[in-house]
């Protein structure tokens, strides 16, 4: 019959009768098709440990970004607040009077007076991602993040970084028209030097609540980049298991062409055939449990 693999009879004597002999015949036909998935997966978890590297270094960035902000309005915040000291230091400031500020919202009283700023609500976050953000914070050894860091689902960073950015943009909002009141109220301020006192103290506080929120949104990207960083080596501890089950497998190729040329060839494919296996059922615990 035309496309019928037929194996030569003089290939067949050392061969067990039966299904198992058939099984044996055709060991290096399985154990090549064998190979080349292993071959496949220990590539395609390469691939998905360079796209994770790839990804965590771009987040990284961001991360740097967001840092940077950060460190941008802690300085402000402080130089606003050095600010006032020293002012303090060489005149007397008294409290503003709420009578020169009728009229104005009420935003913007609350700010001069009571330095009271837009509130910001907590972030929206699940307890694991909570818990991973406090152990950041606190400089937990790598084995704590990672092991806070499994418990996290990538949705979940992902939420939480749009809850962050979110904050920010809101108190961005809220607070943007209070500080341009302020600054045209400067020039029109019955109490100058208590004016300024006072915004002093709004512009302080407003940076220190902005550096906050950027320092949120930077650790939430640093918890993402060190679980793509984790991800990364998973895949790549899998490749290498893969890499090693495809050599096995080759070995069983090996093994069953040389029986084809032996004596006693039944033994060497029974050696292919539990090369083969072991191939198979390595592969299946790297799959499954790595």
């Amino acid at each position: 019959m035309a496309g019928k693999i037929q194996i030569p009879e003089e290939l067949k004597t050392g061969l067990p009768e039966g299904k198992w002999g058939k099984i044996l015949a055709a060991t290096p036909i399985i154990m090549t098709v064998v190979a080349t998935a292993l071959a496949g997966l220990a590539s395609s978890e390469m691939t998905h440990a360079q796209y994770d590297r790839a990804l965590a270094a771009q987040l990284q960035s961001k991360a740097g970004d967001q840092w940077g902000y950060f460190q941008a309005k802690k300085m402000r915040s402080a130089m606003q607040h050095d600010t006032l000291d020293i002012l303090q230091t060489v005149a007397a400031f008294q409290p503003l009077d709420p009578a020169s500020l009728s009229g104005q919202p009420d935003t913007v009283t609350t700010a001069l007076l009571k330095g009271q700023l837009p509130a910001t609500p907590e972030l929206n976050a699940t307890p694991a991602v909570k818990d991973a953000l406090n152990a950041l914070a606190s400089s937990a050894p790598d084995s704590q993040m990672s092991a806070l860091l499994a418990k996290t689902k990538d949705a979940d960073l992902a939420d939480a970084l749009a809850d962050a950015q979110a904050r920010a943009q809101a108190f961005d909002a809220a607070v943007k028209p209070v500080g341009k009141t302020i600054d045209g109220l400067e020039k029109s301020a019955p109490a100058p030097k208590d004016f300024t006192a006072a915004r002093l103290r709004f512009l302080s506080a407003r940076y220190e609540t902005e550096a906050s929120l950027n320092g949120t949104i930077a650790s939430v990207y640093e918890l993402q980049v060190r679980k793509g960083n984790i991800s990364a080596e998973r895949h790549h501890r899998r490749s290498g298991k893969f890499f090693y089950g495809m050599l096995v497998a080759q070995m069983g190729v090996i093994i069953s062409t040389f029986a084809m040329a032996a004596r006693k060839h039944s033994v060497l494919w029974s050696l292919a055939a539990a090369a083969g296996l072991a191939a198979v059922s390595f592969a299946a615990y790297v799959f499954l449990c790595m």
